[in-house]
Formats: C-alpha cells, sequence, structure tokens
C-alpha cells in the first residue's frame, strides 16, 4: 500500500521533469504511477511534443490527470521555454494541483530545463519548486543512440534517478553493459529497473527536493534539437497542410475516411529501419476504429482512441516520424521512409 509520506502535497507546487530519449517509455511510466497516488490527488502533465500530431496527449487525457497541457512544435527547454514558463503560471492559478510533471520532448536537455524552472522558482517566491529530473533509459537501444546522441548522454548525466525501461527484453550481460555504460555517464544517481507496465513506486520519485542545477552559469548548449529530424505522414486531409509551401492545393482535398489495411499496415512498420527511424506516432483508422499508434525501435503499441472523432476528419492515416537528420532530411521521400510511404499511399510534409 503507498505510503503518504512524500506525496501528500505541500504548501508550493512541486515539479517532476522526466526526460529520456525518443521511445524510451515515458508517457507509459508517467500514467502507470497514476492508479498508485491517492484518489484526491491532482496531477497535470504539461508535456512537450514533436510534430502537431498530439499523440501521447491524446493517451494522458485517457487517464485520471486532472488536466493536461500541450507544447507542440517545438522544444520547450530552448526555442520554446517562453511558452513553458506561461504554461507553469497558468496551471498554477487555474488547478492549483498537488503536483505538475513535465514530460519533455526525446532531444531535451534537461539543465537548459532545469534553469528556466529555478528562475521561475524565485519569480514566484518558491510556490513553484522544482523536485526532480527523472531520466528514462530504453535498456534495449540506449547502447545503440548513445554513441550518436549527446543529448541521450546529457540526460542521463544529468539526473536525479534513473529509471530502466523495458530491461525484460534484454538478457543479463546487455543490462550488466548497460548499467557499465550509466555508471561511467552518472556512477552517484540511483538506477531503478521499471516493473513492466506497472512503472515504479511514486514514492521513489516524488518528494526529492533536488539540489541540481542551482548555478545559471552551468548551463549546455541548445544546439541538441537538431539531433533529430521530424516528418508527418498522412492519408487523407492534413489540418496543418495550410503551413506548408511546397504542397500543391491538390495535396490538400479532404478523401474518404477509409479504413487502412491492417495487414499492409503491420508490414509497412516492419520495413522500418530502427537506426534511421527511431519513433512514428499518430492515429490510424483500422477495423472500423481509430487507433493511437506508438512504434519505438521496431516495438509498437496500438490503443483505442475514445476521444473526439473529428480529430480525424476527412483522414485515415496521421502519423510523425522522427529520427535521424541526415537520413530523414534526404529528399523528395526519404530512402528510410520510402517502402513505408509507399504502402500506406501516404504522404510526407
Amino acid at each position: 500500500m503507498l505510503t503518504m509520506g512524500s506525496i501528500v502535497g505541500p504548501s508550493h507546487i512541486p515539479i517532476t521533469v522526466f526526460t529520456g530519449f525518443l521511445g524510451a517509455g515515458k508517457t507509459s511510466i508517467i500514467l502507470s504511477l497514476l492508479p498508485l497516488l491517492p484518489k484526491d490527488y491532482k496531477v497535470v502533465l504539461l508535456k512537450n511534443e514533436f510534430g502537431d500530431v498530439q499523440v501521447d496527449s491524446q493517451l494522458a487525457k485517457q487517464s485520471s490527470l486532472t488536466a493536461v497541457s500541450e507544447i507542440l512544435n517545438g522544444c520547450m527547454c530552448c526555442v520554446l521555454v517562453g511558452q513553458m514558463e506561461t504554461a507553469l503560471r497558468e496551471i498554477r492559478d487555474k488547478y492549483r494541483p498537488d503536483r505538475i510533471i513535465i514530460e519533455c520532448s526525446g532531444s531535451a536537455f534537461p539543465a537548459t530545463l532545469a534553469f528556466q524552472i529555478r528562475e521561475l522558482e524565485r519569480e514566484t517566491n518558491r510556490d513553484l519548486r522544482l523536485d526532480a529530473i527523472v531520466t528514462v533509459i530504453d535498456a534495449e537501444n540506449f547502447t545503440g543512440y548513445e554513441d550518436t546522441s549527446p543529448t541521450a548522454k546529457m540526460q542521463a548525466s544529468y539526473s536525479d534517478i534513473i529509471l530502466i525501461n523495458k530491461h525484460e527484453h534484454v538478457d543479463e550481460r546487455t543490462l550488466d553493459t548497460l548499467i557499465d555504460d550509466l555508471n561511467t555517464l552518472n556512477l552517484d544517481t540511483p538506477k531503478i529497473k521499471c516493473d513492466g507496465r506497472n512503472g515504479v513506486d511514486p514514492n521513489v520519485l516524488f518528494g526529492v527536493d533536488t539540489k541540481l542545477f542551482m548555478d545559471p552559469a552551468a548551463q549546455g548548449s541548445e544546439d541538441h534539437h537538431d539531433e533529430v529530424k521530424t516528418l508527418t505522414a498522412y492519408r487523407g486531409f492534413l489540418p496543418t497542410c495550410h503551413d506548408h509551401e511546397h504542397h500543391d492545393k491538390d495535396s490538400c482535398i479532404s478523401r474518404e475516411e477509409v479504413d487502412a489495411d491492417r495487414g499492409v499496415f503491420e508490414s509497412a512498420l516492419a520495413s522500418l529501419n530502427k537506426d534511421s527511424v527511431w519513433r512514428v506516432k499518430g492515429f490510424v483508422r483500422l477495423d472500423s476504429a481509430i487507433w493511437i499508434l506508438n512504434w519505438a525501435f521496431g516495438r509498437y503499441d496500438l490503443t483505442l482512441f475514445e476521444g473526439d472523432a473529428s480529430l480525424m476528419h476527412g483522414a485515415s492515416i496521421r502519423l510523425t516520424i522522427m529520427g535521424d537528420k541526415y537520413e530523414l532530411n534526404r529528399k523528395p521521400i526519404p530512402a528510410a521512409v520510402k517502402k513505408f510511404c509507399s504502402d500506406l499511399q501516404v504522404q510526407v510534409a
């Protein structure tokens, strides 16, 4: 049974920041915490997503969260930092929650974000207060992308707690190697294995009262978000297509809302190369229903969408594709996703 010690709300509003590379499982872990909290404990999620397809946010809205606030199309630890500060103040004033959880995009550099929260602490007389930086590590894929992503290393290096997710998919030797790599980056930070879909005890994550990131002079580079390229793949009407000047008028015409073929869809996902494509998420019509897709490094989940169906008005598929900027920048359609797009008959923006 959950103890109340670090959970019951203090007079201030603590902020827990979750970081981790693309597909590490941040959203799933956050949602797994909610059933373990007291029923009257109010949590608001501030979520930063790549692209304009609000996938993880829709999943979160189907949970017991008090509210979900979204910042899209950019990284809130640098270029959208003003929006983050505004959103945190609005959450405080509108909901007065027991805790705010910030879920960063996969390319967010935690130090820059944390320093902004520290500044907000001072401006609000510590009414809003940084409690902990939690980094989620994908045990299956970390040793692959740590070599190409300085941000992934930074996320593991600057953290109060490291959660090792998906460890059940690797053997003991691989897990030992991963922990050795993490200890090289950050020896003193606790490393906790997640309990599959059950996540981790919130008492471990809440009430940390971090002492990290007190000195603004220690801020790091803001060029990290250049590691990831984001594409939008769609079949049918794309609500934001007027923002893409390269489209011709015909490509924006609404098509009939026809289900995608499940077999073709699964085959298309299997064609993706996880060395170049790291994450695909979005919405797809299958079996006369709308499903939320979460694909990361070859594994995926489909969750029935229970929200407003008008989100997919005139469309069969709306996906955000994220991956290596060099591979996904190739024109006209990157080779890494060419077969995927061809099989699903989707356009790319």
